[in-house]
This record gives C-alpha cells, structure tokens and sequence, in this order.
C-alpha cells in the first residue's frame, strides 16, 4: 500500500526539489538594502540586551518588525556565527562577506520549507476527480502555481526578504480552516500577526469568519445567522488564544515599558503615501493625475510654478509631502478609504459565510483593498491577494481569469525592484515561464468553458511587452533619462494599477452577484 503513495506525492517533491535547486543558483545573484536590513537585524539581537532591540539606531535600517520575528532573527544568530560573526557586529554596517551572503541566502531557503509544506496541505483541501491526468489536476497546478511563484522567486532569493516563510505560516492557517482546525488556523495568524504587521491587512475577514462560523455553531435554513447557537466557550477559547499570543509577544516590552516605542517602530506615518517603488495602486494613478493637472494649470497659466509643493511623491525614509491640485491624503484617510472598500464583502460573509471558500475570497478581496487604498503601501504586498487566489483560481474560471490577469501585472509591477543589467534576462525569463505555465495550464484545466481572458484583456496584458521594451530598453537610450529618470517607474506603476484596479473590481462583482443569485434562489 505504501508504493502508490510514494507514487502519488513524487510529483510534489520533484517540483520542490526543483525549485530549491533554482533558489541555490541564484545565491551569488544581487541583493537590496533588504540583505543589509536583515544583517543589521541579525546584529542587533544577537549583540544586544531585549531592552534595546527597539532603541538601537546605529545603522537607519532600524527594527521594524513585531517582537516575534525579532526573536525569529535571534534564532537564526545563533547559527549566523558559525559562519562569519563579524555579520553580527552592530556597527559593521553594509556588511557582506561571502560567508554572510552564503548564511543570509540559506537562512530564506530552509525556512522555505515551512513554505513547502503549506502548499501541500493547501494541495489536500481541494476538490477532484478521480482517475484524471495527474498532471491536469488542481492539485498539480496549485502546486507548481505557489512553488513556483515568480514573486516569491525574485523578492526572496534575489532581492531578499522571508515572505516564503511568512506566507507558509499563511497558507497552513488557511488550511487548517478547510480542515475545519479552526483553532489551529487562529493560532497560526495569531503567530504570523507577530511576525510581520502587514498581514493586519487581512485581519479583518479572519475576524469576521472565526466569529460568524466558529463562535456560532448554526445557521438557520436559508443561511442566515441562528443567533441562538453562540457558543460562549467557544468564543472565550478563541481569545485565550489570540490573547496568549500576543502577550508572550508583547509582553516583555510592556513589562519594560516600552510598548509604545515598539509601536512607533511598527506604524511609522511620517513616511510618504506612497513608497519609494511606487505601488500599483489607487494612489498611483491619484499621483499621476495630480502631477497631469498641475503640469496642465502650469500650461495654461492658472498655477503659479513658485508655489507648488517641492516635496517628492515618494516621501522616501521620513519626508511627507503635499499634492499640487488635488487634496493632499493623510494616513487617516487611507484608512477610512481601506475600511470602506473591504465593508461590503465583510457584510457580505456575515450574512452568508458561504464557508472556508467564501472567506478565502473575502481575505484576497481584503488583501487587495488594503493594497489598493493603504497608506505607503509596499509593491510586495500584492502577493499578498496573488497567492491565495491561486487557490481559487484552480478551482473556478472566473477566478482563473481573474488570477490571471492579476498575477501577470501584479508581477511585473514587481520588475522595478531588480534595476541591474544582469538580473534583467534572469527576471524576463522566470516571468515568462510562470505566466506561460499560468496561462497554459489554467486553459486546459477549463478547455470545455470556452476562453479564459476575452480579446481587451488579452490586448492589455500584451500590452506589457512593449512597455517593457519602452522601459528598459529604448527609455535609457535618450535623454530624457537624465532629466525625467522616474519616468519607467512611474509609466510600470500606473499601467499595472489598471490592471489590479480591474482585478479588484471583478473579484468583488463575484462576492456581490453569487450573494445576490442565492437570495433569489431561495426567494423561488
């Protein structure tokens, strides 16, 4: 019995092993000041007492991460000095020993492994046919879709970062709420919320699903809310576990005193609105226009020149800034902008939960609405919607149209980060295979549903061909790119704002339209 098993899974390690081994030939490859961030991390909390992890400002890249993920970088010391302890030093800045960059490199490709297993219970949550191609099948696909991911693939083990990691601990909590381990999978966020404050993002639909569908144990036979069945224990063994969490996190910092300087070092506001690789996002298409109308008003003599705003769009490290035309946005704003654009799929999975489905959709939609209208807002962050729709995607055709068209320009919003000549064939080509593979595979998956993109959407994603011939190739060629150089960064950005903005739109058509055919459907 144990040979057909072995069979079973071989796929799923060949496509692990293999990407593994893509992740090795790439560690000679360039690293960003995120290489630099996490040495300096690594320095920090191996060379001085907890009490100063949160002070310490010798180098700028100060630790911004929650104190989780700084014990995270404790751990990964303690093996950092058997390779080279000079990376350790605190005032070692910029430090980059072949034996650093070997250590930092094998640190992102080991704790992938949480990453890898992940994806193979995600794999186990889906649904099937029997006897089908093993090759064909959403369990294949999905595999290679998450393993294989172009994002996670140039940000992690070429520009450097541990969100293969981060996002393993993401994807297990999913699915352990497919598994119906719904206590597990509030433990497991619980976990990643004190690793990395970005994924507060998607807080809220775990709020609202672990309470609708945990805390309540009923629905009545339309589906609506059975408000009897409130389970108070359940409720109270749910927030001993967020709670517990958070205190052996936090705890030790209030004991000091010093929560409130951990929490300016996890919220600072006083960067720009947007950051420095502007994301492709609303406020990359509100910056444009503002930018369009003041050059216009300049024009036509209704602005004088003298008085704008001299403050950069992309506030850099602590600049603020004021637009030109339009209404400045404060993060205040963002934030009522954010919760506005998420409201509607929250009310949405209150009144029918539809699920762990139903919430895995609201949690992209959330992910994209926090993407879309937060303040200073990473380009990474669009991995975030991208991974977890791939679970969708190999499940329905809409939802693979929609990834598709996501995936394709949330990625190559992502090209800006590799700038260096020998990197650009390295980004070009993973980009091309995955999307290859996207598109090919998805296609077969739904060959009887007719085409996945029509002939717009088709014509926009090609679109970024010749928008990255503009950009890399014939813009460096003339001399605009002395005068005008943000002038490639600015044309991927809102392009691929587009992109998303359309995605966004179609992924919450799908919640509102599939809510309204199940009340008419119960209504006959």
């Amino acid at each position: 019995m144990a040979a057909p098993v072995s069979r079973e899974s071989g796929w799923f390690v060949a496509l692990s092993l293999g990407v593994s081994f893509i992740k090795c030939l790439l560690i000679n490859a360039y690293h960003s000041t995120d290489f630099e961030v996490h040495r300096n991390w690594l320095a920090v909390t191996h060379s001085l007492p907890v009490s100063q992890w949160y002070y310490e400002a010798t180098s700028e890249w100060t630790l911004d991460y929650p104190p989780l993920f700084a014990w995270f970088e404790y751990g990964l010391s303690h093996v950092a000095r058997y390779f080279d302890k000079e990376m350790l030093v605190v005032q070692n800045l910029n430090y980059a020993s072949s034996a650093t960059v070997l250590f930092q490199r094998l640190s992102v490709i080991v704790t992938d492994v949480v990453f890898i297993y992940a994806v193979k219970e995600c794999c186990k949550c889906l649904r099937e046919e029997k006897g089908k191609d093993q090759l064909g099948k959403p369990s294949f696909i999905l595999a290679a879709l998450l393993l294989w991911n172009f994002g996670l693939l140039i940000i992690d083990h070429i520009h450097f970062q541990y969100n293969g990691f981060l996002f393993g601990v993401l994807l297990l909590s999913v699915a352990r709420h497919f598994q119906g381990r719904h206590l597990e999978g509030a433990l497991l966020f619980s976990i990643l919320l004190n690793l990395k404050h970005i994924y507060l993002y998607i807080a809220p639909a775990y709020g609202i699903f672990l309470l609708r569908c945990f805390c309540f144990t009923q629905n009545n036979a339309d589906g609506s809310l059975q408000w009897k069945s409130f389970s108070l224990f359940r409720l109270v063994a749910l927030g001993s576990i967020v709670l517990s969490t958070f205190a052996a996190s936090f705890g030790p910092f209030i004991i000091m005193g010093q929560l409130s300087q951990v929490v300016s070092r996890l919220f600072p506001f006083k960067r720009g609105l947007c950051h420095a690789y502007w994301a492709p996002n609303i406020w990359a298409l509100y910056n444009i226009a503002d930018k369009a109308l003041s050059i216009l008003g300049i024009k036509l003599k209704l602005l004088d020149i003298n008085k704008l705003p001299k403050a950069s769009m992309t506030g850099g490290l602590v600049q603020e800034f004021q637009h030109s035309v339009l209404p400045s946005v404060s993060p205040l704003m963002t934030l009522i902008f954010t919760l506005l654009s998420i409201l509607p799929v929250l009310l949405s999975m209150w009144r029918r939960p539809n699920g762990a489905r139903g919430f895995l959709r609201s949690m992209v939609i959330c992910a994209l609405g926090s993407f879309m209208f937060g303040w200073h807002v990473h380009e990474k962050a669009i991995l975030m919607a991208i991974l977890p729709l791939s679970f969708l995607a190999v499940e329905s055709k809409e939802d693979a149209r929609t990834f598709l068209i996501l995936s394709t320009t949330g990625h190559f919003s992502l090209f800006p980060l590799l700038f260096t000549a020998q990197e650009l064939p390295i980004k070009i080509l993973l980009m091309l295979l995955f999307t290859i593979f996207s598109f090919v595979s998805l296609k077969k998956l739904f060959s009887k549903y007719g085409q996945l993109v029509n002939s717009l959407e088709a014509a926009y994603l090609l679109g970024l061909v010749p928008l990255e011939l503009i950009c890399e190739f014939i813009y460096p060629l003339t001399s605009w790119q002395h005068k005008l150089p943000f002038i490639p960064l600015l044309l991927t950005s809102v392009y691929c704002a587009l992109g998303v903005l359309y995605s966004f739109i179609r992924l919450y058509l799908s919640v509102l339209t599939a809510a309204d055919s199940r009340s008419k459907a119960k209504a006959q």
